[in-house]
C-alpha cells in the first residue's frame, strides 16, 4: 500500500429476506424487506444504522500514525506508532501525550511503505516487561523485529539499551514490508511479511518460477511466521539474524519448508488481528490491480494455509500475464474479497481491522475493516464458512471534529474500544452517543461474491 493522502454471502436468491437492524435506546428496530430474483448476484438493501453510534476524535497533531494498541491488563493508555520511529502514549483518563520509545535514528522511513510498522506486547508483559517492534532499518531497509523492555519502575518509558534482535529479513524493494505483529493464544509471536515489493511478486529479489510468496524454502517473504522469542535456547545459534525458538507445532517442522512459516501465499498482509474472544485470526491482504481480500483462520487451525498469491488474486486467478493460474495445493480462498473501483463496496487498498468486542452491544461480533485509498469503513459478520451483514459505516462514522481521510489502521484499547488511525495525524474512537441519524446502506450477498483487489500500501 502506498501512503498517499488524498464471497460468498447469505443465501437469499429466489425468496424475500428480512434484515434486522439493531437499534439504540429510544429508537425502533427497523426491518428492511426485499425480494431477490434468482438472477441477481447482489442485493443492496437500504437500512438505517443505529444513529447513536459514531466516532469522536481523541487526538490530533500526530506525525504519520500507523497503529494503535494497548498493553496487557491496561485500560488507561493507548500506545501509538508514528511511522518515523516513535511510540507515543496517550492517557485515556486525561493528561498529555508522552514518548515511550524513540528509535528514529534506527528506522528507515523514506519510502512510503517503510518505517516503524508494528508493535506487540508479550502476554506476560506485566511481569517480564517485554514488547516487540517491527520496522524497516537503516541503512538498507531490511525488516527488523526487535525486543525491548520497559524501564523498571517507569511504566511510561522503554529502555533503549534493552534492544535484542529477534529477526532480520532483507527486503529487495521498499514496498510490501507488511509489518504487523501479534501474540496468539499460544503465547507465540506472529509476524506478517509482504512479498518483497515491486509488482506481481516478480523481478529482482523474487523467486523466478513462483514468486516469493509461494516459495517456502529459505524464503520468509509473503508469509505469516510463528516463533517463540522467549523460548529456552536459540534454534539458530549460528545465524545472528534469527534469535528464537520454533514452536513444535509449526506446520513445516520436520518436512520441506521453512520451520518459521505458519501461513503463506500473501502479498502484503498489512494489518491482521486476533479476535480477543474466540482467538480466531483475521488477515487483511493488500492486492495488486484487481482485488482486495480478507482471510480468516480459525483458532483450531494447525497452520499451513496457502492463500494463493501470486497465482491467485483474491478468489480469482491473477490476471497479470504469465503469473496467474489455478489454485495451488492447499489454497484457501478469502472469506471476502472486493473489486477495485469507486463503488460503495469497492476500493484499492484494504486495511484489516478487528472483530468488535467493546462496550457497544449493537456492534458485538462485527468485523470492522476499511479501504485506505477510497476512505471507506465497513463491517461484516462471519457466519459458518461465509459472511453476512456487509455494512458501510463511512457516512455514519464522520467524526465530531476533524475528518477521516485515510484509514491507515484500526486499533483496540484494553476495554475493546475500536479506534481508527488516520495517517493525517488523527485518531478516532467509535462511540455510542446521540448524533443526528446518518444515511447508511447494508448489503446481503447471494450467489456471487464481492470481487476486490487492493492498492499498494
Amino acid at each position: 500500500m502506498c501512503f498517499r493522502f488524498a464471497g460468498r454471502g447469505v443465501v437469499s436468491a429466489g425468496f424475500p429476506f428480512r434484515e434486522r437492524v439493531p437499534s439504540c435506546p429510544g429508537e425502533s428496530t427497523v426491518a428492511s424487506l426485499r425480494a431477490v430474483p434468482l438472477f441477481c448476484v447482489l442485493a443492496v438493501v437500504p437500512a438505517a444504522l443505529p444513529s447513536c453510534i459514531t466516532t469522536q476524535r481523541v487526538i490530533s497533531g500526530l506525525q504519520s500514525p500507523v497503529f494503535a494498541t494497548h498493553s496487557p491488563h491496561d485500560n488507561n493508555r493507548l500506545f501509538i506508532l508514528e511511522k518515523e520511529g516513535r511510540i507515543r502514549i496517550l492517557p485515556l483518563t486525561g493528561g498529555g501525550l508522552s514518548t515511550f520509545l524513540d528509535i528514529t535514528a534506527l528506522v528507515r522511513s523514506t519510502g512510503s511503505e517503510q518505517g516503524l510498522l508494528g508493535l506487540a506486547f508479550h502476554p506476560d508483559y506485566v511481569t517480564n516487561g517485554c514488547f516487540y517492534v517491527n520496522y524497516t532499518a537503516q541503512p538498507d531497509g531490511a525488516t527488523h523485529v526487535v525486543e525491548y523492555k520497559v524501564q523498571p519502575g517507569n511504566p511510561n518509558a522503554a529502555d533503549p539499551a534493552s534492544a535484542r534482535l529477534v529477526l532480520r529479513v532483507p527486503q529487495p524493494q521498499t514496498n510490501h514490508n507488511a509489518g504487523w505483529l501479534g501474540f496468539g493464544v499460544d503465547n507465540n509471536l506472529y509476524i506478517a511479511l509482504g512479498d518483497g515489493g515491486s509488482s506481481n511478486d516478480d523481478g529482482t529479489g523474487h523467486t523466478i518460477a513462483v514468486g516469493n510468496a509461494q516459495d517456502i524454502d529459505n524464503n520468509l517473504l509473503g508469509k505469516i511466521l510463528r516463533v517463540n522469542p522467549l523460548g529456552a535456547g536459540d534454534d539458530f545459534p549460528l545465524d545472528p539474524d534469527k534469535n528464537y525458538v520454533i514452536p513444535l507445532g509449526n506446520p513445516f517442522v520436520g518436512i520441506p519448508g521453512d520451520d518459521e512459516i505458519w501461513a503463506y501465499g500473501l502479498r502484503n498482509p498489512w494489518r491482521c488481528s486476533f479476535d480477543r474472544l474466540t482467538r480466531d485470526f483475521w488477515i487483511g491482504d493488500v492486492g495488486q490491480d484487481t482485488r482486495e481480500e480478507i482471510d480468516f483462520q480459525p483458532v483450531s487451525s494447525a497452520g499451513g494455509e496457502n492463500y494463493g498469491w501470486r497465482l491467485r488474486e483474491g478468489s480469482i486467478a491473477n490476471p497479470a500475464p504469465g503469473v496467474g493460474g489455478a489454485p495451488p495445493p492447499g489454497n484457501v480462498d478469502p472469506l471476502y474479497d472486493y473489486q477495485h473501483g469507486n463503488g460503495q463496496f469497492q476500493g484499492r487498498s484494504v486495511t484489516g481491522g478487528y472483530v468488535y468486542r467493546g462496550p457497544i452491544t449493537e456492534l458485538q461480533g462485527k468485523y470492522f475493516f476499511g479501504d485506505y485509498v477510497n476512505q471507506k469503513i465497513w463491517s461484516l459478520t462471519k457466519s459458518g464458512n461465509t459472511f453476512v451483514d456487509l455494512t458501510d459505516w463511512t457516512s455514519q462514522f464522520q467524526p465530531d471534529v476533524g475528518a477521516i481521510n485515510g484509514v491507515a489502521s484500526f486499533g483496540e484499547d484494553g476495554q475493546g474500544n475500536l479506534y481508527i488511525v488516520d495517517l493525517d495525524g488523527e485518531i478516532f474512537r467509535v462511540v455510542k452517543t446521540n448524533p443526528f441519524a446518518r444515511a447508511a446502506r447494508s448489503v446481503s450477498q447471494s450467489v456471487g461474491r464481492f470481487l476486490g483487489r487492493s492498492y499498494d500500501r
